[in-house]
């Protein structure tokens, strides 16, 4: 009795962990989570597949998802599957779907208004008499086959379109570069930028309702916090959601003061976000510590690795080619990909899923130097050192690397600036840092934000390079 009221206490004090997509909306719906559970909010984890592996592997319990991308993207159900369908299919991979919040936000193709007009466009099947139209897309919709692929084929669309930024996407379409995008029917920038939402005359898509995706020893796990996440059902609804999304895409709140909206918080008045002002957040020393320790510690790693490697690959000619050819495959691995295998391989999301892809990354430049610097000592000093009676080790580490010191130093510093702006991307995976900044400022089409992460992202980058060449003076003798 005594370890079951211990494992209750532990399980008591453990808390909610809600993930979110990187885009306004999952943003908002994750925070009103958070609040309503007491739970942890892991922010702006990047697309479904992201989402879905981290959930799978138990780093998150519950994120906010649309019935249609379960339908498609998760249990691959074919037609319009109701909640009960869903659920049964979610079940075999322990998963399952509730809390229908209020509201469908349904995928929708979207024009200028006065260009659809000039153009006769009202449906999205009028577009196939315009097939030079531009078209922007974004990444997730393109590769959805309840997106690009499927709509294109629906239409019988001629259109070739390119992948941009959701947020992007809009200054894009407002500035005439782009004359459709694919919009969410909650977007707040619809009204704002005056788009034409083109009729889906042939019913491709299927309804989006926000549901809570979740793991199916959640309501057990967590019964006093689910009671109170289930009481947000049936809550939001479409006027709701756009008043939350306006408020923090077109009126400057943060995505928590866009939440509060929910319990009948009023927002401010609009506001512009003020540069210095956001760069110098009282998150910033935070996000500094874990963008400067995601780069320390993965280079230490990949230091302790890589030079061996190198000095492998340069001893062991035979060898050298498939070392530096499994190390420049692991460089060409696009981050986002190998973030969600890793958290598939860890369990978790964070900084360790993180760390080990940084790692990786740093490898290649190190090795490569060592092993070139190695091979290019001359053979004269080869001959000279074992002239001296100068054992193979002794040879390594007394002439070689030493000579070979100012090429390894060089690899290091190219790692470390490389790992400065690869960390950015850490933050899809709630590993932190000034990522965290770029993902809001993105998700808002917010250049103050945005840059407010990039500035110091780049200073830092800045700065290593300095500290390095510094280190290259020091221990590098003057010829």
């Amino acid at each position: 009795m005594a370890l079951a009221l211990l494992a209750g206490g532990a399980g008591a004090d453990e808390r909610l962990r809600i993930g979110s997509k990187r885009f306004t909306e999952s943003y908002i719906l994750g925070e009103i989570v958070a609040r309503a559970s007491g739970g942890e909010h892991k922010p702006g984890l990047g697309a479904t597949g992201i989402l879905l592996a981290a959930l799978k592997a138990g780093a998150i319990d519950v994120y906010p998802e649309y019935t249609g991308t379960i339908a498609a993207e998760v249990v691959h159900l074919a037609g319009k599957a109701t909640l009960e369908e869903l659920n049964r299919a979610l079940a075999r991979e322990g998963l399952a779907a509730g809390v229908p919040l209020g509201f469908n936000n349904s995928y929708a193709l979207a024009m200028r208004e006065e260009r659809a007009q000039a153009l006769a466009i009202r449906r999205i099947s009028d577009l196939v008499r315009h097939p030079r139209l531009s078209l922007g897309l974004s990444q997730e919709f393109l590769g959805r086959a309840d997106g690009w692929p499927g709509l294109k084929h629906a239409y019988g669309l001629p259109h070739a379109a390119g992948g941009l930024d959701h947020g992007l996407a809009y200054e894009a379409i407002a500035a005439g570069r782009l004359d459709v995008m694919d919009v969410y029917s909650t977007d707040a920038k619809i009204e704002r930028y005056h788009l034409r939402l083109l009729d889906d005359d042939r019913q491709f898509f299927p309804r989006y309702d926000a549901v809570l995706l979740y793991r199916v020893d959640v309501p057990r796990r967590f019964a006093r916090a689910w009671s109170a996440v289930s009481a947000l059902e049936g809550r939001i609804d479409e006027r709701l959601m756009m008043r939350m999304n306006a408020a923090a895409e077109l009126e400057g709140c943060s995505f928590a003061e866009a939440a509060a909206l929910f319990t009948g918080a009023d927002s401010t008045a609009p506001r512009q976000r003020a540069f210095l002002r956001t760069l110098f957040a009282p998150d910033f020393w935070r996000l500094t510590r874990e963008h400067v320790l995601l780069v320390a510690v993965s280079l230490a790693a990949a230091i302790a690795l890589a030079i061996p490697l190198g000095v492998a690959a340069a001893k062991l000619p035979a060898a050298a080619q498939a070392i530096l050819g499994a190390l420049g495959i692991i460089q060409t691995i696009p981050a986002l990909a190998l973030f969600a295998f890793l958290i598939a391989l860890v369990g978790t999301i964070g900084a360790v899923p993180a760390l080990l892809a940084l790692f990786l990354y740093a490898l290649l430049p190190i090795a490569r130097n060592t092993h070139a610097a190695l091979v290019g000592v001359s053979r004269g000093m080869r001959q000279a050192a074992m002239a001296l009676g100068l054992r193979a080790r002794e040879r390594l580490w007394l002439i070689e690397l030493p000579l070979a010191l100012p090429s390894i130093l060089a690899g290091i510093k190219t790692s470390a600036v490389i790992n400065v702006g690869t960390a950015t991307i850490a933050a899809f995976i709630g590993a932190g840092g000034y990522g965290e900044r770029i993902a809001s400022g993105l998700a808002l089409n917010d250049n103050a934000t945005l840059l407010a992460g990039a500035v110091p992202a780049a200073a830092l980058a800045l700065v290593v390079q300095a500290l390095f060449e510094l280190v290259e003076r020091r221990l590098t003798p003057p010829r």
